[in-house]
């Protein structure tokens, strides 16, 4: 599953693709949505979505820190349809802004 959200937030054709989907995993591993959130929460004590949520937003702290791409670039980039739903998330997970995150580092 790493190897494949892995695979999913490095895809140049994310944007085209969207953002992935716990279905979308769960087919991927041949397994059912429900199986694979039961399984990933007895490990990590976090649902499918919420470890999909995880791999994004440490992609989009690596774009944050390591591009100039404005924060709407980096939102389409992962798969986010508006960019509105990307700050959205960041903050929820970070409790910063994605352009505040960015300043801690410059």
């Amino acid at each position: 599953m790493e190897n494949l959200l892995n695979d999913c937030v490095s895809d140049k054709n994310l944007a085209e693709k969207g953002l992935p989907t716990v279905q979308f995993i769960s087919n991927q591993l041949n397994v059912s949505p429900n199986y694979l959130s039961d399984m990933l929460r007895s490990i990590t004590g976090q649902t499918t979505q919420q470890h999909i949520h995880n791999k994004l937003i440490d992609k989009a702290k690596e774009l944050l820190t390591t591009t100039n791409l404005s924060v709407s670039e980096i939102a389409y980039q992962l798969g986010f349809e508006y960019p509105q739903s990307f700050n959205k998330l960041f903050k929820k997970k970070t409790d910063v802004s994605p352009l505040e995150f960015r300043q801690l580092f410059n």
